[in-house]
């Protein structure tokens, strides 16, 4: 059997990666940065004194493959998850405070409860739903759920934009769906959030490159693959900080972004609209409460988070703040927090805004039927990333099924091209 060389330490190579080693596979990692993890890390800010993650993910009990990846490699103690599912929201224009907590089972009889609804709305309003379920691949959102209303200004809303990281009512209504059918249609059980206990790189990225080395793997860093040689159909070498061959037995997986996997092949489709995410992260002297994370609505941010003295807010699909300036980021930001937590003090104490510009792509109609499949014309390279075909949002769980789907296919694909 040959070797595999994973170009990307992201999420979805690291996925690959395990899953290959863990098959007894030869694997060589390539990443062009300094650290793994691409957009899912964690590091120390100077400004703050503290570490933070580069974004907030927020994943949930339902999610298999995050599930199957952690106890791959040893890190299933490092995330919280609480005894059950609450989703606690405020309404920042009224000052309304609720919570969404999932039915046990997969029948939502919390409807019929005015005390359990979402404030402001009626039972009607949530039979609606089940026109997601027969959405087609060109229905968006918008074509299925009425965008107005309580329920979608203090539930739908909220919680398309943060999965889509596109506007709702332009989002692919197929995702969205999908993502439902695997936690809220499953019960509770499959809805508890699940947050780091230390950060996300000690979560999903650091336990991943130290077992993928003790199984003998090499992860290389800094180490930018600038060209592939493609020659009969198949790459038969790469060019990283070194010339490397590849053999009739070995396989390569692209789990770089679209820009980076069509800068090596320029043939492949992949989507070409991008939306967006901002992420602030603010140091706060005095007592937080218990909370740990809280939706937002009618206000600039969308979800908070709290790790000790760090509340980190994100704001997804935004495309508009991306722009402005950091100072005017950060004070609307805080104008937020202050409402949320009640804290006294008119101006923030230590933050840092980071802007991924190019977060995920614009899951819409259109660009979800740019994703491309993870096999390609060339026989011998397969593609992973959140942006492929996986049938899901691109969030940490897409990426990793991209990254297994394709580990699984590459084995394949050697045990094919044994000698009999």
């Amino acid at each position: 059997m040959g070797r595999v060389h994973v170009i990307g330490a992201g999420v979805a190579g690291l996925a690959a990666a395990v899953r290959l080693v863990e098959h007894g596979v030869s694997v060589v990692v390539h990443e062009a940065a300094g650290h793994a993890g691409g957009r899912c890390r964690s590091f120390h800010d100077n400004r703050l004194d503290r570490r933070i993650d580069n974004g907030n993910h927020l994943m949930l009990s339902g999610n298999g493959a995050v599930r199957t990846y952690q106890k791959a490699i040893g890190a299933d103690d490092t995330m919280r998850e609480p005894e059950r599912a609450d989703f606690p929201f405020i309404d920042l224009a009224d000052g309304a405070r609720w919570s969404v907590r999932p039915d046990k089972g997969v029948i939502p009889w919390s409807i019929f409860s005015s005390h359990r609804r979402v404030p402001e709305t009626r039972v009607g309003d949530y039979f609606k739903a089940w026109r997601l379920a027969r959405a087609g691949a060109s229905d968006t959102i918008g074509d299925c759920l009425p965008t107005d209303g309580a329920l979608w200004r203090r539930f739908w809303h909220p919680l398309a934009v943060s999965v889509l990281n596109t506007d709702p009512a332009r989002a692919s209504a197929q995702l969205l769906w999908a993502v439902m059918a695997e936690t809220f249609g499953k019960g509770e059980a499959a809805c508890r959030p699940l947050t780091a206990k230390q950060g996300l790189s000690e979560s999903l990225i650091d336990p991943a490159v130290r077992f993928v080395q003790q199984q003998g793997g090499d992860v290389r860093l800094n180490d930018r693959v600038r060209r592939l040689n493609i020659e009969s159909g198949r790459v038969d070498g790469l060019l990283a900080s070194e010339e490397i061959r590849i053999d009739a037995q070995d396989q390569v997986i692209l789990a770089l972004p679209p820009s980076g996997a069509k800068s090596l092949i320029a043939d492949i489709d992949a989507p070409d609209a991008f939306n967006a995410i901002v992420n602030g992260h603010f140091r706060i002297d005095g007592p937080l409460g218990d909370q740990t994370f809280a939706g937002v609505v009618g206000g600039t941010a969308e979800w908070i988070f709290v790790r000790g003295d760090v509340v980190s807010v994100t704001v997804s699909a935004a495309d508009g703040l991306a722009v402005m300036p950091e100072t005017e980021i950060a004070a609307m930001l805080w104008a937020d927090i202050r409402k949320v937590f009640a804290v006294n003090s008119e101006q923030p104490g230590p933050y840092r805004i980071i802007k991924e510009k190019r977060a995920t792509f614009a899951q819409t109609p259109e660009q979800v039927a740019r994703r491309p499949k993870a096999e390609t014309a060339l026989s011998n390279v397969f593609l992973a990333g959140d942006w492929t075909d996986t049938g899901l949002p691109a969030t940490i769980e897409g990426a990793l099924r991209s990254g297994f789907r394709a580990s699984d296919l590459v084995v394949e694909n050697m045990k094919s091209g044994e000698a009999p």
